[in-house]
């Protein structure tokens, strides 16, 4: 029986990722011509099409997409696969990929980073900030930091702390306005949007058996929340945020908390990983020395 074309896949995983043959060979360190025909043959090997061609242009088909996010799950079980034999007798080394939303990461994750370099001089960090929920697979991390109650998937999460959300406004708003006491008071157009949120966002508020969705649909629209911070302290509107983001606007007294009797429902800081078992030692160490030390943050926010 014939084996698989293992290196053929992990070929095209680097071009998926990369999205050019150079990249790919840059990062691989081999010549395009190499990574070229290691494509075609998996090509004709298989009887698809896995990528569109052109001069100036390269783009995965729809078989592409698909085999791109099978050929990276095969490229990090093969990793870990390496590295967990050779576990024992070696230093954890290499690179960790990791995905953070930029608000908490700019707060919390530089000086956790830099003293876990510290104590583990063989391991690199690749750290993005983004907003936006990124694919794992596909785009190649090792592990992201998400605040979300995450859909149902395959993917391997871990709870870390939970994360509150409230409502805020600062005291020229409410001078203007008055203090709302019940969530209906509250006007969507007063309402800033956060626009990462999946769909329309909705802002929801319990108090008992009671439950009240609130569609926000003011004036400052945003994929990040510190962005809203400073019409907020004009008295510009309302936003429903973590308190990581406005803790110290709101002891300060620049923001200030509404509904106090109100909340909104739980909301998890976790951990995610791609779908394998098997990680790298390197990815098992930052997970673990995360999970911990986030714990310890969130609980003192």
């Amino acid at each position: 029986m014939a084996l698989p074309d293992f290196e053929g896949w992990a070929i095209f995983a680097a071009v998926a990722r990369e999205g050019s043959f150079t990249g790919a060979a840059r990062t691989l360190g081999l010549s395009k011509a190499t990574i070229s025909k290691a494509v075609s043959r998996l090509e004709a090997a298989q009887g698809i099409s896995l990528l569109h061609r052109t001069s100036r242009r390269l783009s995965l088909t729809e078989t592409g997409k698909r085999m791109a996010e099978h050929a990276n799950q095969l490229v990090a079980q093969g990793t870990a696969l390496s590295e967990a034999a050779s576990a024992d007798s070696s230093e954890a080394s290499g690179t960790v990929r990791l995905s953070a939303p930029m608000s908490f990461g700019i707060a919390f994750l530089g000086p956790l980073l830099a003293r876990f370099m510290a104590e583990h001089p063989g391991i690199a960090i690749d750290v993005q900030l983004d907003d936006a929920r990124v694919d794992l697979v596909a785009q190649g991390f090792d592990l992201a930091i998400r605040i979300a109650n995450l859909p149902d998937s395959s993917l391997r999460t871990r709870r870390v702390a939970p994360i509150r959300v409230v409502p805020v406004a600062a005291p020229a708003w409410i001078a203007r306005h008055g203090t709302p006491q019940h969530p209906s008071q509250i006007k969507g157009r007063d309402c800033f949007a956060y626009t990462n949120a999946p769909g329309r966002q909705t802002w929801r508020l319990e108090r008992g058996q009671d439950s009240v969705a609130i569609h926000p649909d003011g004036r400052l629209q945003t994929n990040n929340g510190a962005m809203m911070l400073d019409a907020l302290k004009a008295g510009l509107g309302i936003a429903f945020l973590p308190e990581f983001i406005i803790g110290d606007a709101l002891e300060t007294g620049t923001l200030v908390r509404l509904l106090h009797d109100w909340s909104a429902p739980r909301i998890d800081l976790q951990l995610v990983m791609p779908p394998s078992p098997l990680r790298p030692k390197r990815v098992d160490l930052l997970l673990t020395f995360l999970a911990e030390e986030l714990a310890r943050v969130c609980a003192g926010q």
